[in-house]
């Protein structure tokens, strides 16, 4: 199968409107909240740029309803919005899932808007692992993931255990035990807290992606090293 026939995976943008004291709450308790908000937006400005350029159709799933108008701004492109749902991140993902499916079967990658090491290698070993498996997995170094991609319907994804150590494991067994194929992408990490910054600010030092070398720029600005080591940080 050619990258025209499987790069039109619909990519869905988990976010959240950055905003002081709302999200990042980990990141904010240890640099204070306006800071945290003005992580949160160059983090989402990385994301969008990926979006910018994504070969297929793009989905904004703000997590308040009265941010669609909102975020029906953030890129000069074709795009839909669709709100997340009440409950927790499991039956919020289904829940867009489902809107995102009707009518349209085929691939639907999932991201959220804090892993901005993800790059076009990512993305299409993503698809391209979707032509031969049901779900696609980046699993993240503390347990979660970066990046969870389906070409069908997810099996109930209500009881994992969202925002733990235990996800990636319990998500591949629970497509596992629905009889789904899934594979793995190489892990990576996503921002969550202050002990991330060090690492993404090396990771982003020979990054040339506009938005990826503003917030390098600002990382550097508020004194965190971009001289680690971070090949050892993806494994």
């Amino acid at each position: 199968m050619s990258e025209v026939q499987h790069g039109a995976a619909v990519l869905v943008i988990f976010c959240r409107r950055p905003v002081m004291g709302i999200g990042k709450q980990r990141l904010a308790n240890q640099i204070g909240s306006a800071l945290a908000a003005e992580i949160a937006e160059l983090l989402l400005a990385a994301t969008l740029e990926d979006a910018a350029s994504w070969p297929g159709p793009v989905v904004l799933a703000p997590a308040e309803t009265n941010d669609a108008a909102w975020a029906a701004t953030l890129l000069d492109r074709s795009l839909r919005v669709i709100p997340q749902a009440a409950g927790n991140l499991g039956e919020r993902l289904q829940s867009v899932d489902r809107i995102v499916r009707t009518g349209r079967p085929g691939a639907v990658i999932y991201i959220g808007s804090d892993a901005p090491v993800l790059g076009e290698s990512d993305y299409m070993a993503a698809r391209t692992a979707l032509v031969h498996h049901d779900v696609v997995l980046a699993p993240a170094l503390d347990g979660g993931v970066t990046l969870m991609g389906a070409r069908c319907p997810w099996p109930d994804l209500a009881d994992l255990p969202w925002s733990s150590e235990q996800l990636y494991a319990a998500l591949k067994e629970r497509c596992t035990a629905h009889g789904l194929s899934v594979t793995s992408l190489a892990s990576s990490y996503d921002v969550d807290t202050a002990a991330d910054l060090p690492r993404l600010c090396a990771d982003l030092r020979t990054d040339q992606r506009p938005a990826r070398q503003e917030l390098y720029r600002r990382l550097c600005g508020l004194g965190y090293s971009a001289n680690r080591d971070s090949a050892a940080q993806r494994s």
